[in-house]
């Protein structure tokens, strides 16, 4: 049997099933192919698995909402579906960090093994509250550190410096004395520029050197101890969701896997090269002093336990989380970062 014949709709279904125009708005700007084109593989995705009868159109941030207002557009019905991270969101409840990532967290490999496992039922659970059913949108992988205008040396450089940084990290770095900002993708350039913040991060090599960060920060720090495996996420409107025939929503469900997917691989493939762009502008790109890296450890795990310790929901979603965190960290200390400790410095060029 042809596989692809098999997964499309059969013909007499098709000739009756519904016509479904959905908009999307997303949280990034178009420029940045890597991480706004997972809604357009998604679009593409669910119009080929139904043969043109279900249409998403995205837009990028600022189109429709503010980048940052996805998930209100999508709850209150705005648009029937969004792309985002659920760390922009903290603020509603601090347990939609998971949805993203927290400080010392899950790498990509973790973090979609723990959706499957157990992670999913339970953001599903916490995004009811909103009126949204969530999927998986991507995941950029660990990321940078982040651009500097000054070099930082010591944990107390980090006094009283001006930065982008959004979720549980930007609560980490607040405690650490830095003067925190959470701002879109298309923001941060002219406030780095201008002087209004001092550093940023965003997510790696690639689109950082798209939005130009190095012209006015040449200073690229690692690893970026806040993201270590970021998740985004599509946000479906309950209702819009419940509207759609059964086999729209496995297509939307199957297209939004494989945009996940996508973007996972295509930051593996554009980073390389373009850190190598980077450092051939000359770039400097240097570690995190090991007395920040050792601070910011021990105050992402008070502040967690601290929040756990005060909301029930956040401290289940918490535990689990954790949990798996250090069943997996045996697993892969064992296979891939020796491998990588061993192999890795030797391959580098």
């Amino acid at each position: 049997m042809n596989r692809r014949s098999f997964l499309k709709p059969s013909a007499p279904y098709i000739q009756t099933a519904p016509t479904v125009r959905w908009r999307l708005a997303s949280s990034f700007s178009r420029s940045l192919d890597t991480i706004y084109g997972a809604a357009e593989v998604l679009a593409e995705r669910v119009s080929a698995l139904t043969d043109g009868k279900f249409q998403i159109r995205a837009y990028p941030g600022g189109e429709i909402v503010p980048g940052l207002g996805v998930l209100d557009a999508v709850q209150q019905g705005t648009t029937q579906i969004g792309h985002t991270a659920g760390y922009y969101y903290i603020g509603k409840n601090p347990a939609l960090a998971f949805d993203t990532s927290v400080p010392f967290g899950l790498n990509v490999h973790q973090y979609n093994a723990w959706l499957q496992a157990s992670g999913m039922d339970l953001l599903r659970s916490l995004f009811a509250d909103f009126n949204v059913i969530n999927l998986p949108g991507g995941n950029t992988g660990v990321q940078m550190g982040g651009w500097f205008r000054e070099p930082i040396e010591s944990l107390s450089d980090m006094q009283g410096l001006k930065m982008r940084i959004p979720g549980m990290g930007g609560k980490v770095m607040d405690e650490l004395g830095v003067t925190v900002q959470v701002l879109a993708s298309g923001d941060i350039y002219p406030a780095l520029e201008r002087g209004t913040i001092d550093a940023t991060e965003w997510t790696g090599p690639y689109d950082d050197e798209k939005l130009g960060f190095f012209k006015v920060a040449p200073h690229y720090y690692y690893p970026g101890w806040w993201e270590p495996g970021p998740g985004l996420s599509f946000y479906i409107n309950q209702q819009a969701w419940d509207q759609l025939p059964s086999t729209y929503q496995h297509a939307l469900t199957a297209a939004a896997e494989q945009a996940s997917l996508d973007m996972v691989n295509k930051y593996d493939a554009k980073n390389p090269p373009a850190l190598r762009r980077l450092l051939d502008q000359g770039v400097q790109v240097t570690p995190f002093p090991e007395d920040l890296m050792q601070a910011a450890y021990e105050t992402s795990i008070a502040l967690m336990e601290q929040e756990a310790s005060a909301d029930p929901a956040y401290a289940r979603i918490y535990r689990d989380y954790m949990d798996w965190r250090a069943a997996t960290a045996r697993w892969l200390g064992t296979t891939h970062q020796t491998y990588a400790n061993f192999a890795f410095e030797r391959l580098s060029v």
